[in-house]
């Protein structure tokens, strides 16, 4: 089954149009990508990428959410530490949320979630996805010990870390293939519950000193950080860390002894349909961001949280990148390294200055980088933050930080980019030349093509 539709990213901006392809096997996915036509085609999950990555205008887009089938859980194999460990095999079109309601009862958790848990398995391999644990687990092709991948030629690979196709599709977005499952192994929990200490940091130095100094003792990490304070309050955060909650946690008389495992993640309704340009102005946003500075607690341990609460806020409200009105809004996430610091201080002062309205900013560290040629995390600091697409200047402006961030051999994040220059990219991403060659030898007609790759000559 195919139609004509228009797609975008999440951001909702540059919708384009393509023919929207369903397979539901093995089979019908082989074919699809047989018959996809000179514009060849793009795997798409569930949107979240918030630019063009997933779109293909003129050609083809796989709707891989059909092959959505968990086909087995193994608890009996190791890790390959010295903890013991398992592995779920699915198809690549299950969601992150599908699978937690799966696994949370039998004790095992996602490896690795964004901010997201909708986000399939393919997507979270296509864009190497990293979450509030990249400084403790990597990213999350770190955790994928096969994935059958579906080339350009129709043939079938079974592929493993380590190998050069791997690495090339492990943050390739989707342009090695098409992923059509994928093994993973899995994290053991005792509770759907997370203990969570949060504090206040006054500044961004303060918030930088806090998390280099304590960031071991958490598995989870993340700080909201308050981009429109200036002055001595340039940076100030509010500093969120936490650990899944052991069951002897869990107060003696609580009701969720009862069913620790249960995973029921809260709704809001839906955001509207029509919001008013301009809702989501610096005035609206720095009012909510003093509220929410505010609001937290100066210092507080030991909470306990929701799964949902914790990592996926936002998905309790559904549609909320309606917010932003019809225009959309841009996605921007940098890594700068260790010992780029200045860097990032000049970054931050300048979208202070600039007055960029987000209220959904956060800063993290990363850990070891990851083997994808292509995958986003680096030692170093990242941050990410959302603006109105409307916002007047602001392709110069981020073109001008695009340039600092290269200059202190960072780099931006693909899935969340929509407008970044080739030849910046270029200097960000040291492993381009060798994508490039890959794809070449591996699909030299251009089947897997997107919106992005034509952007970014990939």
């Amino acid at each position: 089954m195919s139609d004509a539709v228009s797609v975008s990213g999440w951001g909702r901006t540059a919708p384009t149009t393509a023919r929207l392809v369903r397979p539901r096997t093995q089979e019908e996915a082989v074919a699809a990508v047989r018959d996809c036509g000179e514009r060849g085609g793009i795997p798409r999950g569930l949107g979240r990428a918030y630019g063009d990555a997933a779109q293909n205008a003129g050609g083809a887009v796989f709707d891989m959410t059909g092959l959505d089938r968990v086909r087995t859980i193994d608890t009996t194999r190791g890790s390959g530490t010295d903890a013991p460990g398992a592995t779920v095999v699915c198809e690549a079109g299950i969601s992150l949320h599908r699978l937690m309601e799966v696994l949370l009862p039998l004790g095992w958790f996602v490896p690795v979630t964004p901010g997201t848990r909708y986000v399939t398995v393919g997507g979270a391999i296509g864009a190497d996805i990293h979450g509030k644990n990249h400084h403790v687990s990597g990213s999350f092709s770190r955790h994928v010990l096969a994935m059958d991948l579906l080339t350009a030629d129709g043939t079938v690979h079974t592929v493993t870390p380590g190998t050069p196709l791997f690495d090339a599709t492990a943050g390739g977005m989707g342009l090695t293939g098409m992923i059509l499952s994928a093994t993973v192994q899995l994290q053991p929990v005792e509770t759907s519950l997370m203990s969570v200490d949060t504090e206040r940091a006054t500044d961004l130095d303060d918030l930088m000193a806090r998390l280099a100094a304590t960031d071991h003792r958490y598995r989870y990490s993340v700080a909201w950080i308050d981009l429109l304070a200036r002055g001595a309050a340039m940076g100030r955060s509010v500093l969120t860390r936490g650990d899944h909650a052991p069951l002897d946690a869990l107060p003696a008389r609580a009701r969720a002894r009862r069913a620790p495992l249960a995973f029921r993640p809260g709704q809001l309704p839906a955001a509207p349909s029509f919001v008013p340009e301009g809702l989501l102005g610096k005035a609206s946003v720095g009012l909510f961001n003093e509220l929410w500075y505010r609001k937290a607690p100066r210092s507080r341990t030991g909470e306990l949280q929701k799964i949902s609460t914790f990592f996926h806020p936002l998905d309790g409200v559904p549609h909320w990148n309606r917010i932003y009105g019809r225009g959309g809004f841009v996605q921007y996430q940098f890594v700068v390294g260790y010992g780029k610091e200045e860097a990032l201080r000049r970054i931050v002062r300048r979208i202070s200055d600039r007055g960029c309205p987000s209220f959904l900013a956060v800063l993290k560290r990363f850990g070891e980088g990851d083997p994808g040629w292509l995958s986003f995390p680096m030692p170093g600091w990242t941050l990410a933050l959302d603006i109105p697409a409307n916002l007047p200047g602001l392709g110069s402006f981020l073109d001008e930080l695009d340039e600092e961030v290269a200059a202190a051999e960072g780099r931006v994040y693909l899935a969340k980019d929509s407008r970044l220059r080739p030849e910046t990219l270029a200097a960000m991403y040291p492993r381009l030349d060798d994508f490039r060659a890959l794809r070449a030898d591996l699909d030299p007609r251009g089947v897997f093509r997107s919106d992005l790759s034509r952007r970014l000559d990939l």
